[in-house]
């Protein structure tokens, strides 16, 4: 069974207790575990944990999730500090009917990562069907994700069957209007995405850094915020979008401050009166604007904070679109909130609850929504 149990931990020291900061992907696998112990199966959950390069490291265990699992599960988890070889073929013998059990970080091992035949085989020789249930690492050609679908018999779990779902819903015929409320750092990291939903969205409501560089390309001087330094993309995307008849709603305020770490000289200015200072956040008339065109949608897709939502001075713009985000879906819409920082910020600020749908993937609900193919789909339709 192949889980994306990559959460985010607090370890101050090596030999601290590890705090998981978001249970959102352990409570999204839990229905699917819960079916199959259910059903008597004896599984045996695959996943990794952050970005250990190919070998162990004792941060980057998934030892301390294998107890929150289980908290959240209702059932003992036993763990495995390996997944293959002797130690996680003696710890699969040990397993009877309805037990569930962990095995170690898949990306420990740097056949993980390159897709290696043997190393999943490894893996498929370890069980008699194959799971994939983790749709945020579906858009990965690795041997936990897609080398294991080719060798044994597979299906998509339930969350890969909710998320793949939700996606067509907003690329297969969505109600219209359909807007989407997007965020980020950075233009050229989505101008594919953005160039997608062109097709698809009647308006576009832009946060982030992606609205400073949108402004600047527009000839608005947003000081020291952060943007592209290329406006290239920027001018490019903004002339596809005004060729296509798709609505491009940015800032006509903000809220800026000196510094990323100046909260506490936070103001509100006229998105003209910048004045060397910093974009932190959309402002106030910003939010109700944008909050009044996704109220009026039948379909939104939320994929990017408005601001820098982890600081409280900086968080109310993305609060106020995730409020109209609420009342709209109460009214009927269909509201998906985008993986990555978009869930991030909805879970923080209470929004992600009353939503249609919380995608947990982040790259891969980006490249599904950009029309790419995910591997660890292709694998499971083929």
């Amino acid at each position: 069974m192949r889980e994306d149990l990559n959460v985010p931990i607090l370890r101050q020291a090596q030999d601290e207790a590890v705090r998981i900061l978001d249970y959102a992907r352990i409570d999204a696998a839990l229905p699917t575990l819960r079916w199959l112990r259910e059903n008597g199966a004896r599984t045996i959950v695959l996943s990794h944990l952050g970005r250990p390069d190919g070998k162990p490291d004792a941060r980057l265990s998934l030892r301390p999730i294998a107890p929150a699992l289980s908290e959240r599960l209702g059932a003992a988890v036993a763990f495995c500090d390996d997944c293959i070889g002797p130690p996680a073929q003696q710890a699969v013998a040990r397993l009877g009917d309805g037990d569930l059990l962990l095995l170690e970080n898949v990306r420990f091992h740097p056949e993980e990562e390159r897709n290696d035949p043997a190393f999943a085989g490894d893996l498929a020789g370890l069980g008699d069907l194959y799971v994939n249930d983790a749709f945020a690492t579906a858009h990965r050609a690795h041997a936990s994700t897609e080398g294991v679908a080719h060798l044994l018999p597979n299906a998509a779990g339930l969350l890969m069957e909710a998320e793949l779902a939700a996606m067509a819903r907003l690329v297969d015929r969505p109600a219209k209007p359909f807007v989407c409320a997007i965020g980020g750092a950075k233009v050229k990291d989505k101008v594919d995405l953005l160039d997608r939903l062109a097709q698809l969205v009647d308006a576009f409501c832009i946060g982030g850094g992606m609205a400073n560089t949108m402004l600047s390309a527009d000839g608005v001087d947003v000081g020291v915020s952060l943007r592209d330094d290329d406006l290239g993309p920027a001018r490019k995307i903004r002339t596809s979008l005004r060729e296509r008849g798709v609505a491009v709603e940015l800032p006509i305020d903000a809220v800026v401050a000196p510094a990323i770490d100046a909260g506490a000289q936070a103001h509100i200015v006229p998105i003209d009166a910048v004045d060397g200072e910093m974009i932190l956040d959309i402002g106030p008339k910003t939010g109700h604007a944008y909050a009044r065109t996704i109220e009026a949608a039948r379909t939104i897709v939320f994929n990017g904070p408005m601001g820098v939502y982890e600081r409280p001075a900086f968080r109310n713009g993305t609060r106020a679109v995730g409020h109209a985000i609420v009342r709209a879906t109460e009214a009927g819409a269909v509201s998906v909130i985008g993986g990555g920082d978009a869930a991030a910020a909805a879970h923080m600020l209470g929004f992600a609850s009353k939503a249609t749908f919380v995608s947990t993937g982040g790259g891969a609900t980006l490249e599904y929504l950009e029309g790419k193919t995910l591997p660890g789909v292709a694998a499971l339709e083929s």
